[in-house]
C-alpha cells in the first residue's frame, strides 16, 4: 500500500512539476532549433528534446530546417521544457496544430532527423526512425548518412 501510494504521489509530482507553455514560433534556426516569442514578447531559444537534426552544412540540413518550418513557422504552439543544454538552451518538446503533433515524432518520421538515444529511451521514436530508415525516407536516401554528432566531432 505504502508502494502504491508513493507511486502515485511521484507520478503528481512529476506531472506538475512540468509546466505546458504556449508561444509563437518567430524563428527558424536549424531542423532543431527554433525561437519562440510569448506573451510577454520575450524570445527564447528552444533546442527541441529526442531528435538530432542534420547540421546546415551537412547533407539535408536545409531540408530538415525547412521541414521544421513548414509545420510550424508563425503558429502558436505548446511547449514543455525538459532540461537545458550546454549552450543554455531550454531542451523542449513542442507540440502544434489542433491535434498536439509532437513535432520531434514528425521530424523523424519523414527521415529530417535522427531519434537523439543518448538523451531519450522512447520506443515510439526508435520505431519512428527504423521504419524511415526501412523505408529510405528523407536523410536515410542517403547510402551513407552521417550521424550530426559525428560530424560535429569532425
Amino acid at each position: 500500500m505504502i508502494r502504491l501510494i508513493s507511486f502515485f504521489l511521484f507520478i503528481s509530482l512529476t506531472t506538475f512539476s512540468q509546466t505546458t507553455f504556449t508561444a509563437k514560433i518567430v524563428g527558424i534556426k536549424d531542423g532543431d532549433t527554433v525561437v519562440v516569442l510569448d506573451s510577454l514578447n520575450n524570445q527564447t531559444t528552444l533546442r527541441l528534446a529526442e531528435v538530432d537534426c542534420p547540421e546546415k552544412s551537412q547533407p539535408f540540413g536545409t531540408k530538415a530546417k525547412q521541414f521544421t518550418s513548414d509545420q510550424i513557422y508563425l503558429k502558436t504552439i505548446k511547449y514543455v521544457v525538459t532540461d537545458t543544454d550546454r549552450y543554455g538552451r531550454s531542451i523542449a518538446m513542442i507540440y502544434y496544430d489542433t491535434d498536439n503533433k509532437y513535432l520531434s515524432a514528425e521530424i523523424i518520421k519523414a527521415g529530417m532527423g535522427w531519434h537523439y538515444k543518448r538523451y531519450s529511451t522512447s520506443k515510439e521514436l526508435a520505431l519512428l526512425e527504423e521504419n524511415a530508415r526501412k523505408n529510405k525516407i528523407g536523410l536515410w536516401l542517403d547510402n551513407n548518412p552521417i550521424n550530426p554528432s559525428e560530424w560535429r566531432n569532425n
